[in-house]
């Protein structure tokens, strides 16, 4: 059906998986588990949070070049977290041209360091704005973080844009919620974590406009349900 609807209308697939660092909820890293949930997937764009980069002998623990490798798709790292052997945090895989980067500090006083990784891309069916990110744990930082957001959005508020993140907000109707309703309308919130039985809405994709966003949903497999302790979402948006 899904490919049936995209026939008709100029549409992109488009992803948000909290990866994990490979790590599944057996306990195993298996970077090439996640690359088979990705493929998968079959997206067009497919934002990562919780990538975990080390330099290394094994390939598969440079997990944003593995993954890029294992699914053809094109990768953008959008570190959080640098160190002298690599780097942690957010990442995009995509198959259309990159048109512009930027990243953007979310980081909140003395909490774990947050990021947007800001893209413009084009799809074939114009221009698409994809943002990517993870918010903290706590309210006041993800208050601080999606205000932030939100002026970063100003830069460049014309083409459609997608947010495609893990923005730990469990409570639909807190304030970081609305604000971010206020901007995008309100959207589906498919229950994602924790993986193996999903009590709560802590990963999303919203657009702007609203309308753009034809369907979304959780990917409940067998394997989604262990590879990480979140399931990937995924969703259709019109590019028309």
């Amino acid at each position: 059906m899904m490919d049936e609807l995209n026939a008709q209308r100029r549409c992109c697939r488009v992803a948000s998986y909290n990866i994990h660092q490979g790590i599944g909820i057996d306990g195993r890293l298996d970077v090439g588990r996640i690359a088979g949930v990705i493929r998968g997937l079959a997206g067009d764009i497919v934002g990562l949070q919780e990538v975990n980069a080390p330099f290394g002998q094994d390939r598969a623990t440079m997990q944003l070049d593995y993954l890029s490798e294992a699914t053809g798709l094109r990768a953008i790292g959008g570190p959080t977290i640098e160190r002298h052997n690599g780097f942690y945090g957010n990442a995009l895989l995509t198959r259309c041209k990159i048109i512009e980067v930027r990243r953007f500090d979310l980081s909140y006083t003395r909490r774990e360091s947050r990021g947007l990784l800001d893209v413009e891309l084009e799809t074939g069916n114009g221009l698409l704005r994809v943002l990517v990110t993870h918010l903290g744990l706590l309210p006041a930082e993800r208050r601080f973080q999606v205000r932030r957001i939100l002026e970063i959005l100003k830069i460049s508020p014309v083409q459609p844009t997608v947010v495609l993140g893990d923005l730990n907000e469990g409570f639909l109707f807190g304030r970081p919620a609305r604000w971010l309703h206020r901007y995008f309308g309100r959207s589906p919130a498919p229950r994602t974590f924790p993986a193996f039985y999903p009590l709560f809405s802590l990963d999303r994709i919203l657009t702007h406009p609203r309308k753009a966003l034809l369907e979304v949903g959780a990917i409940k497999t067998p394997v989604t349900r262990i590879a990480s302790d979140h399931l990937p979402l995924l969703a259709r948006i019109a590019m028309d």
